[in-house]
């Protein structure tokens, strides 16, 4: 039974987040979907990063179980002419050992939360940025945002449906920078709390405007109380840009290679 790993980039935009609901279209669905008419199996799809409604992904990593071997490239093809007209494609596919799960293997994730920091609203972006009209002080933000690197108790920007065991997370990097009118605030860590990046960016933002000084973060970390962060910024930021495993490069966005195969 042969075990295939997928590298994916959506728009988020009209889904209800990766994971399959009965509310609406999501990701995972439409991936099995496309699967099970070129297969014929009903294959569970296995991913990296559940994204919530709206956010984006560059590279996302999946996996799923076929009975019969069809060969990377056909899977690849099939999948991408079945899933339009939805924003998904397929950028890369290989057959993995089994031992090989694409959520809990992971090691890292990184994502890229991306504010639009103009006064003239987005046009081509639309519904790919978060538009802060206010100018934002990146250097401020960025020393607000090493207060909260390292392992802490992130209960001030944990939502309240979130279902981790614990709020303790070990965040390995969050660094702000500044490309023209685009601000990215980049965060990795092994695994994050439900809606951790996009609190984390509703308070730096409060920072970076003149709001709250720096040293603001620090006594919102402290607090471990959701109500003393800032607002949740919008999901249409938020990128899942790059995920890592065990002695690996990590599987990002980019890649050109059609399909690979570490177990033909």
């Amino acid at each position: 039974m042969p075990r295939y790993r997928l590298l994916l980039e959506y728009d988020g935009s009209g889904f209800v987040g990766w994971q399959r609901q009965a509310n609406g279209r999501s990701v995972q669905a439409t991936l099995e979907e496309a699967i099970r008419i070129f297969s014929g199996e009903a294959a569970v799809v296995e991913g990296a990063g559940r994204t919530d409604a709206g956010v984006h992904a560059t590279g996302q990593v999946a996996h799923f179980d076929l009975a019969r071997f069809h060969p990377p490239e056909r899977v690849q093809a099939a999948i991408n002419a079945l899933v339009r007209p939805h924003p998904i494609a397929v950028l890369e596919v290989r057959v993995v050992d089994r031992s090989f799960h694409a959520r809990l293997s992971a090691i890292e994730r990184r994502y890229v939360y991306r504010i639009l920091n103009r006064r003239a609203p987005p046009v081509l972006e639309r519904g790919r940025v978060w538009h802060v009209v206010r100018p934002l002080d990146v250097v401020h933000m960025q020393e607000a945002a090493r207060l909260l690197e390292g392992r802490h108790d992130f209960s001030s920007f944990r939502d309240a449906e979130c279902q981790a065991a614990s709020p303790v997370k070990t965040l390995s990097r969050l660094v702000v920078q500044r490309r023209g009118c685009v601000v990215e605030i980049r965060a990795a860590a092994r695994s994050f709390l439900h809606h951790q990046v996009r609190n984390m960016v509703g308070t730096l933002v409060l920072v970076g405007d003149g709001r709250r000084p720096i040293a603001w973060v620090r006594e919102v970390l402290e607090a471990r109380d959701r109500r003393a962060a800032g607002p949740t910024a919008p999901a249409c930021g938020l990128y899942l840009e790059a995920v890592r495993y065990p002695d690996e490069p990590l599987s990002a966005a980019g890649a050109c290679t059609s399909v690979a195969s570490d177990n033909p």
